[in-house]
This record gives C-alpha cells, structure tokens and sequence, in this order.
C-alpha cells in the first residue's frame, strides 16, 4: 500500500442483526485529504464512523490506518460529534487540554499548543469561562480546539455545524478550513448538507440509501476561499444533490 494512503477500507461490512447497513465498502482517503462524506438521511455514514473508532463491531471487511487494522492506542485520532462534547466542570482552557494532560505533555509545550489553538479558533479572551457561559457555537469552537490541540493524525467530525444557522456555520467553515491548511491532519467530514460538503471538501464520497454503497467519488476542483455563488459552485452542488437523490 503506498505510504501516501492513510485510511484504506476493504470490503466493510455493518450488519446490526438480520439489518445490513454498510455493504462491501472499499475506498481509500490520502494522507491530508479532506473528504466529505454524504448521502440520504440513515444511510450509515454515522454507522462507519463508529464502526472506525471501534465503538461498533464491524461484520466484515477491514478498516486500516498507516496500513494497520485502526487502534485507538496506536493512532492518534480526534472524533468531534454533533452534540456539544464539552465538559461542563472545566473551563475552556482545561477542556482544551484535556488530551494533552492525558498524553502527559510538558507544561510548557501545553500551554504553548493551547494558546495557538485557543487563537486560531478565536476564544483566547473566553479561556476562563465554563461550557454553560458559552454560546453553541463557541462550544463546537472548543470542541475543535481540543481536536486539534493534540495534533490528530485523523480528525472524524459528525455534522458537527448541523445545528447553528448559516452564518455561524460558515464561520466555522472557515476557521476548520484555516485549521487544516496549517496541520494538514486527515479528515472525514460527514454532513447532510451539501453546499456544506462542496464548500470544504478536497473530495466527496456520495453514498447510497441503505443497505449502503458507495455511488460516487467526486473531486472538488475548485479554488479557495470558495464563492458559494459562482456558477462552478452551484453546478457541482446540483450534481451531487441529483447523486443523493432516494430513487
């Protein structure tokens, strides 16, 4: 397998009794690449990503990182959900850091890496406050702060913008866009929302309704910062909106 390929899935079966969810999936994502994952509402996409980080069993097939069967102790990978992740008994800063304590980094190397983070997203005046003292958006801000406080090979994000209105989402957008021009972390993007997918996504995987296939890989050849508005943008954003389509 070329060093070049950090996520290589084969042949992924999902089954949750007699209910086959996930269907002989094969595909591959670069290391760097931000894919964006979409498909018909209960297709499965949630069912890989827990099926990736070994919350679910998987039926069949393998899901390999570096070239090895996924590990949690080996790989160094960031999940971000939906649902605010925040804990509420610790500040920002301390929510923050709380990997990096775990991984038992040096004082000083932590401060260092929670004050760029808490910069780059903007909270660096909030480092203080607790999660009920913060808008939604400012807890997803943290939530990927802390992602990317400890460097993630492999960042997972589960339609983490889905419930903040379009403004704070594009926001966001852009911040996760600055975040991962810096790093180059890997990062599989799962999203209900379309124009969402063409506004981030190096690629899109297009997914099937259940039992789950995948339909389509497309490259999004497109330059940034991205213009929602030009007519390349809008045409691919119909393309994709007719491969995802329940019929």
């Amino acid at each position: 397998m070329s060093d070049n390929i950090k996520v290589k899935v084969v042949n992924l079966i999902k089954k949750f009794g007699g209910l086959l969810v996930l269907d002989n999936i094969s595909f591959e994502v670069m290391n760097g690449e931000f894919l964006c994952i979409v498909g018909p509402t209960g297709c499965g996409k949630t069912t890989f990503l827990n099926s990736l980080t070994k919350l679910y069993d998987i039926t069949g097939g393998e899901i390999l990182v570096n070239n090895e069967p996924v590990n949690l102790k080996n790989h160094n990978i960031s999940y971000i959900f939906q649902e605010d992740s925040t804990m509420p008994w610790l500040t920002v800063e301390q929510n923050v850091s709380f990997g990096l304590d775990i991984k038992k980094v040096p004082f000083k190397e932590k401060k260092e890496k929670v004050n760029e983070v808490l910069d780059l997203v903007g909270l660096t005046s909030f480092r203080g406050y607790y999660p009920h003292q913060l808008s939604g958006s400012m807890l997803q801000r943290v939530a990927i702060a802390r992602a990317f406080a400890i460097n993630p090979e492999l960042l997972l994000m589960d339609e983490p913008y889905g419930q903040l209105d379009i403004e704070l989402r594009f926001n966001l957008e852009d911040e996760l866009i600055k975040l991962w021009e810096k790093t180059k972390t890997t990062v599989l993007f799962i999203t209900h929302n379309i124009e969402e997918a063409v506004y981030l996504g190096q690629n899109i995987l297009v997914l099937t309704n259940k039992p789950t296939k995948i339909k389509k890989k497309i490259e999004v050849d497109l330059p940034r910062p991205r213009d929602i508005t030009s007519p390349d943008f809008v045409k691919l954003r119909s393309d994709v909106t007719e491969l995802i389509k329940w019929w």
